[in-house]
């Protein structure tokens, strides 16, 4: 993630504060809504989805006992065809990269899912002997404390062919959510909720305003199905992940997506 010098961080956060502090408030329904890459209080709402909702679905370690929505789901359409998504151990100087992995297999780009159809899950050798398929090289752990299992390392959707202007001009009504806050998720389920720090509205093809106190509210892996548009503003960000075999560094990342219908929870002004 390119860093701003200070001067820069500073002027530009205290725009952005000012603006949505003289925003209206954000309405409320389901509307779609265009997610920047830009990475706030949380590091990007579609990567951290992604991470959480699905990502941990797609370890062994829950893929083996069944425990996985995906278990089955081996070359079957899961998610819009303009979504791809990948878990790589092999980019440079990123977190969740390193030559072999903690059982000693070498680390591979692994596409987790092609085009919407799902090709692979993360694989540790003991999760490969349960399921019959060679290990991935994403054997992790924190330490010699804990036995190593099948673990992310840098995992984003990769980069598509839209534009941002041309997922605005798209929208007859919806919410360009710029840059992401807070928010939580629910692994075992995948229901989350993220609230905008910077948003506009989009009303016919256009962005006219700025509107404050957005939440979105939805499910991962729903959410998989509904982004139709895709940018190729690839941008990652580093985390720690926390599981079974400890915690350890990650990336996560996406480019600008566009979902086509999500909940969002705003109110009226003055409500």
């Amino acid at each position: 993630m390119q860093s701003l010098d200070p001067e820069e961080l500073g002027r530009t956060t205290a725009e952005r504060a000012v603006k949505m502090l003289l925003a209206d408030y954000a309405p409320s329904g389901k509307f779609p809504i265009i997610i920047g890459n830009a990475f706030g209080g949380v590091i990007a709402f579609g990567g951290v989805i992604f991470h959480e909702a699905c990502g941990h679905s797609l370890e062994t370690t829950s893929v083996a006992k069944g425990a996985s929505v995906f278990a089955d789901k081996l070359e079957t359409q899961i998610a819009n065809s303009c979504l791809t998504a990948i878990d790589d151990g092999t980019i440079p100087n990123k977190w969740g990269s390193s030559t072999i992995d903690d059982e000693g297999s070498p680390t591979k780009r692994t596409v987790l899912i092609d085009k919407g159809v799902l090709k692979s899950f993360m694989i540790d050798k003991l999760g490969g002997m349960k399921i019959c398929t060679p290990s991935t090289g994403s054997g992790r752990r924190q330490s010699y404390k804990f036995a190593p299992t099948s673990r992310m390392r840098n995992t984003f959707i990769d980069t598509g062919t839209d534009t941002i202007d041309d997922m605005i001009s798209s929208v007859d009504f919806g919410l360009y959510a710029k840059k992401m806050g807070g928010g939580s998720v629910q692994p075992g389920t995948g229901e989350f909720n993220f609230s905008v720090s910077e948003g506009y509205l989009v009303e016919k093809g256009k962005v006219t305003k700025p509107v404050r106190g957005a939440t979105l509210i939805g499910n991962g892996r729903d959410i998989l199905k509904k982004i139709s548009m895709i940018s190729n503003d690839l941008e990652m960000a580093e985390g720690m992940c926390g599981s079974q075999s400890g915690s350890i560094p990650t990336c996560v990342g996406q480019p600008t997506i566009k979902v086509d219908e999500i909940v969002v929870g705003g109110r009226k002004k003055n409500a």
